[in-house]
């Protein structure tokens, strides 16, 4: 089944320069980019997108790293490409991420917050990549192309 889903490049990612090698990771596994940007998140936008975690003792926390710089907005589409994305991802405390995996590869154990900087954010089912795709994206933002990895399994 194609799917769209979120990915967020979050600020930590942004200033460590890594955004090309995040960006790659998707686009060698035959996901296509149909959307993206760049922005500044504000606090109250914040709350909209981390709605489920408001109430939790760790959101003040959240709030502040997602919004202390800018951050890469994009939106995945391929085949399965939630599920997809979550096994490239890696899990959400990366010290705990497989190597190979964005979080495990480059995430940051922090010692003065109780979690780890994982660079990114990414839709964790098809309900929530839905609500994400339509809170970040108008449609007149999404684009719709044939990529050469679709054209090759077509093919056959």
């Amino acid at each position: 089944m194609i799917e769209k889903t979120l990915v967020l490049v979050k600020p930590d990612g942004v200033v460590r320069g890594l955004i090309g090698e995040i960006i790659r990771r998707f686009e060698v596994a035959g996901l296509k980019i149909v959307g993206m940007k760049m922005n500044h998140i504000t606090p109250d936008f914040a709350k909209k997108h981390y709605f489920a975690h408001t109430e939790k003792d760790f959101y003040p926390e959240l709030e502040k790293r997602i919004t202390s710089g800018p951050v890469i907005a994009m939106i995945l589409e391929g085949i399965k490409a939630i599920e997809v994305v979550r096994k490239i991802v890696g899990l959400t405390d990366s010290s705990k991420s497989g190597p190979g995996t964005i979080r495990g590869d480059f995430g940051h154990v922090n010692l003065g917050y109780k979690g780890t900087k994982n660079l990114v954010h990414a839709s964790g089912n098809l309900d929530e990549a839905k609500k994400e795709v339509e809170l970040w994206f108008k449609k007149e933002e999404l684009f719709g192309y044939k990529t050469l990895y679709e054209k090759h399994i077509e093919e056959d």
